[in-house]
């Protein structure tokens, strides 16, 4: 069973982004221990934390060392100016952000 989650946001859930980003960085630490996690997912806001100076480099370093696939939206990444910041190069695309998707057997959106 395959498990993507999707980070859409700078940040994890509604409201105070000081604490959305506190959690998002615990949820990603933790995220860890999924032992089916294939990929994470990042556009719109979301590819801003896979910025060398963003504030969970190190948690998706850990977690694309072990393996998760890192998939960050170019088109994303182009609007944002973002490119030369990436942890990863290069970035993905939309048909295998939407593959990614097709392909889980659950999908988790923060």
């Amino acid at each position: 069973m395959a498990t993507v989650v999707i980070l859409n946001q700078a940040q994890m859930g509604n409201g105070s982004e000081e604490l959305g980003r506190k959690i998002l960085q615990t949820f990603l630490r933790k995220a860890l221990a999924i032992t089916d996690l294939e990929a994470i997912l990042l556009f719109n806001g979301g590819v801003h934390l896979a910025t060398k100076d963003s504030f969970v480099a190190q948690e998706l370093t850990l977690l694309h060392d072990r393996g998760v696939d890192l998939l960050v939206c170019g088109t994303c990444v182009e609007f944002f100016g973002l490119r030369q910041r990436l942890l990863f190069d290069p970035p993905s695309n939309m048909d295998a952000i939407v593959a990614a998707m097709h392909k889980a057997s659950k999908v988790i959106s923060i």
